[in-house]
């Protein structure tokens, strides 16, 4: 698609700054744009990325700072220049999904699914399931019987949604299973990655809530509660009946215990284990968790240990 830096600026509500003709027909990081395509800048650690690129066409902060600006380019000034690249990348996405139900896809006679939904070959849509309006299930999902999805859901290749959760009973030496009868609820616009299995409840509900966006790989047990607009990062793993509040983010190989409630805001830096409640707003790391930095004060002094070891040996042959 062919569009001029003022169709552009005047799409995403920019200022324009520069040739409002300048023809741009696709789009690129710094580093690898070429002259028809539209670039971001919104970091100053590539600043130098942002003087070398041969993008015509940026998109720029509002504030730059005092930050140096190239010569010669188109820049549009928005108030989030990667939000603003987003908008452009959808404009020139060349994608051509099908229409309605691919006919290897099944889809059980109870099933309801809302206008303008995309379900592609070898998804499963099993009894009782609510699919809203709008939603784009690629290859191979698995959506179990009683599962409740909104408007405008995303689920990448090869998920499953209401899987039996994993619970059992030990009588007498042996794991018996316990039936799991709940179901999964998967509010608006939400995405869901690759892999990924949410379990139904045993009973009552496993819910995700509106505009979660979830990554690759990543497995969230029976009746746990996830709360809006929360980031959760691949190979992140969610026991049974946690409770994750709004706007959390979670980064890759996190692990939550089970029945532990997470506050709001709360973000949990990568491989963290967090084993019991989390206050509101926390920003945390570490197995298990402690505040960030108190958890890289830590993490020096463990890279000095072998160090302080042999110190510790040196006084001691002293003393004897």
């Amino acid at each position: 698609m062919r569009l001029s830096a003022q169709e552009i600026a005047s799409a995403v509500g920019g200022e324009l700054l520069g040739d409002p003709t300048v023809a741009v027909l696709g789009a690129a990081g710094l580093n690898e744009a070429t002259e028809s395509e539209i670039s971001f800048f919104h970091n100053v650690k590539y600043i130098d990325s942002l003087q070398r690129t041969k993008a015509r066409v940026v998109f720029i902060p509002q504030k730059t700072n005092g930050t140096p600006l190239p010569e010669g380019k188109t820049l549009i000034r928005v108030s989030n220049p990667q939000w603003a690249f987003a908008q452009v990348l959808g404009l020139i996405d060349h994608k051509h999904h099908p229409q309605g139900v691919h006919p290897k896809a099944y889809v059980e006679p109870t099933a309801k699914i809302g206008k303008g939904t995309i379900i592609y070959p070898g998804c499963f849509i099993g009894h009782n399931v609510r699919l809203g309006e709008k939603c784009l299930l690629y290859p191979n999902v698995v959506i179990a019987e009683d599962t409740e999805i909104g408007d405008r859901v995303i689920i990448q290749a090869g998920s499953v949604l209401g899987s039996d959760g994993y619970g059992f009973a030990t009588q007498q030496g042996k794991h018996h299973k316990i039936p799991q009868v709940g179901k999964v609820i998967i509010e608006n616009d939400v995405e869901i990655g690759a892999n990924v299995t949410i379990d139904r409840a045993t009973t009552g509900e496993t819910r995700i809530g509106e505009g979660t966006k979830i990554d690759n790989l990543v497995q969230i047990g029976h009746n746990v509660s996830i709360g809006r607009n929360c980031l959760i990062v691949a190979q992140v793993g969610i026991a049974g009946s946690a409770r994750v509040g709004n706007n959390v983010t979670m980064g890759g190989q996190v692990g939550i215990s089970g029945h532990i409630t997470i506050g709001d805001g709360t973000v949990i830096a990568a491989q963290s284990g967090v084993m019991s409640d989390v206050e509101a707003g926390e920003v945390l790391f570490g197995s298990p968790v402690r505040p960030i930095k108190q958890a890289m004060k830590l993490q020096a002094i463990y890279g000095k240990l072998e160090e302080m070891y042999d110190t510790i040996k040196q006084l001691r042959k002293k003393l004897s």
